[in-house]
């Protein structure tokens, strides 16, 4: 390991020279190896704050995965004193929709929000702060978080590292391919409808969404969508999600509800056997639409490592309404899409106006307004009703498996809200998007698993889903699969 500080009395430009070394050794390091690091004090949180400054400033020309760059408030956070907690001196990014930190726009993807300063932080940023992390960017959204792939008006298209041309998956698109690329080993990101896994597939790297009530929403909220919303990462590693997890996880006083207490802390239970399980497999989505082949043959590979690895397969899957539980879901969406826009046009002092928003954003805007509070009602008791069905589903299994998508990382432009043709874009949506929402829905922990890469060397990720509660659980089973077929160092080309 290269030590290294710029040091008075020193030749700077040996010593930039040097420090020019460690770049390749930081991204070899996931979160937890870089915390170690610091610890022991074999480089400073200066330095490694410097070293993820100089992946973005290298990579994000390529990718947009970065829009809000908070350079000076780390370093001035560093200067202050980091906290002794156990991810301290870890360079990190936030998305940039759904947490607060103080003094910086949350844009929420949307010039609407662009100048709106909050004068708090969150209570997820607290945590974050009190872990010892180096919060020194924001991460490209879709407005509001309203689709599956990251290209806003605001920001533009955040690319994949994968492939420029195509999609970094939605809504935490920026988190994944700031990840992927290598600018961070982890990021935060949130979920409501699959905004973890999907960006995660998409860019192959590791990400779980968390029982519904792991991780408070204080101060400024109680639940997201109704409870379909939730924050977490998304990591290269494993270990570094649990970790996060650890560091994050817990109610505040006053949230509405929270999740079960774990036994003991997430971390523990990377490396632990799952033991047997009874793993049901499935490759139909709710919706019943068409699936790639490389997402079928990804899922069929998936299981049969899993047998290989001791567990009892079976393909099987939770029957539910989807003509009931689709409407109901994006009624939600639609409803609460309404009010955020009412208050910012009431703290705007001023009447809602259609150029104030994409063109999506604004037809889900103008169908919330329509629902009457009966239909709300309804659409809450759908998603309960639905999540109780498949409850008890889960009696009989311990995992569900399934892809993450129906296919594999479209194209940008597809998936663009500025588009007219409302039809052709719902089309490109239902095609692409499907497996992932019925979780939200009833709250379950699912995480996406990068097993599969296409010919082309694209990622497809799998998604395993485990009973309420039991993210524990699927650490066991992700450290396994990670070790049978490690990621970490299958990494996209960016250099050329």
């Amino acid at each position: 390991m290269t030590i290294f500080s710029l040091r008075e009395g020193t030749d700077r430009n040996k010593e930039v020279q040097a420090f020019m070394n460690i770049f390749q050794e930081y991204e070899e390091y996931d979160a937890l190896g870089l915390a170690q690091l610091v610890k022991q004090g074999d480089i400073s949180p200066e330095e490694l704050l410097e070293a993820a400054i100089n992946r973005v400033e290298k990579y994000n020309p390529k990718l947009n995965a970065v829009v809000i760059k908070m350079y000076d408030l780390a370093r001035a956070s560093i200067a202050k004193g980091l906290p002794a907690g156990p991810l301290r001196g870890v360079p990190f990014l936030l998305k940039d929709l759904g947490v607060y930190y103080k003094g910086v726009p949350t844009s929420y993807g949307s010039g609407m929000f662009a100048k709106t300063i909050p004068d708090h932080d969150s209570e997820l940023v607290v945590k974050y702060g009190n872990a010892g992390l180096v919060i020194f960017g924001k991460t490209n959204t879709p407005e509001f978080g309203l689709t599956v792939s990251t290209e806003p008006r605001l920001f533009g298209p955040c690319r994949n590292p994968w492939n420029l041309e195509r999609t970094s998956g939605g809504s935490s698109g920026g988190a994944a391919a700031a990840v992927a690329s290598g600018m961070v080993p982890v990021a935060h990101a949130s979920d409501g409808g699959g905004s973890i896994r999907i960006p995660s597939s998409c860019c192959g790297v590791f990400g779980l969404k968390p029982t519904r009530g792991r991780i408070s929403m204080a101060p400024d909220a109680g639940e997201g969508w109704a409870g379909m919303s939730m924050n977490h990462v998304i990591s290269r590693t494993v270990r570094d999600s649990a970790a996060f997890l650890d560091a994050s996880a817990g109610p505040v006083p006053g949230d509405p509800y929270w999740a079960p207490p774990p036994k003991r802390p997430f971390l523990i239970e990377v490396g632990e056997s799952p033991g047997p399980l009874r793993i049901a497999f499935t490759t139909t989505p709710p919706s019943g639409a068409t699936v790639d082949p490389e997402c079928i043959k990804a899922t069929y590979e998936a299981a049969k490592l899993c047998e290989e690895l001791g567990h009892h397969l079976e393909e099987k899957a939770p029957i539910i309404d989807q003509n009931t539980l689709g409407p109901a879901t994006v009624t939600i969406m639609n409803v609460s899409t309404r009010a955020i826009l009412e208050l910012q046009a009431k703290e705007l002092g001023r009447e809602l106006s259609p150029d104030d928003v994409e063109n999506i954003t604004w037809r889900a805007a103008e169908t919330g307004k329509a629902v009457t509070a009966t239909a709300y009602f309804n659409a809450i008791q759908t998603i309960h009703r639905t999540g109780r069905q498949v409850a008890r589903f889960f009696m009989d299994y311990d995992v569900l498996l399934s892809p993450v998508l129906l296919k594999p990382p479209i194209s940008l432009g597809k998936l663009n809200m500025m588009t007219d043709d409302i039809k052709q874009y719902l089309s490109d949506l239902s095609s692409f998007f499907g497996f992932t929402g019925l979780h939200n829905v009833t709250g379950q922990p699912s995480m996406s698993v990068p097993l599969y890469w296409t010919a082309d060397n694209l990622p497809i990720g799998l998604q395993f889903t485990a009973k309420f509660g039991e993210e524990a659980l699927l650490f066991r089973l992700a450290f396994q699969l990670e070790t049978a077929r490690p990621w970490k160092n299958r990494r996209p080309v960016l250099d050329s």
